[in-house]
């Protein structure tokens, strides 16, 4: 037997509530935090300080920060992906 649309509705408040507290606490109020898919403020961070690492090996002549730049930048542009944990959208 199929579950009621209000199981449903507890299941998945529930399940919110438990990945992302900071986001359904203030929903009463109307003044909900970004989710947690969007807060992307320490990505963006690492892709800067990855291109100015890049840009300074490239400056400098040093393989070494050219490549640490290179590898900072690409997990940054991981981080930044929305799919990132491979679940599909329900």
């Amino acid at each position: 037997m199929p579950q009621s649309d209000d199981e449903r509705l507890v299941d998945l408040a529930a399940r919110l509530e438990r990945e992302d507290p900071r986001f359904v606490r203030p929903l009463p109020e109307s003044r909900p935090v970004r989710p947690r898919a969007y807060r992307r403020t320490g990505a963006w961070c690492a892709l800067a300080i990855g291109v100015v690492m890049l840009a300074a090996g490239v400056v400098v002549p040093d393989g070494l920060l050219i490549a640490a730049g290179l590898v900072l930048a690409g997990i940054a542009v991981q981080l930044l992906d929305p799919d990132r944990d491979g679940r599909p959208v329900e």
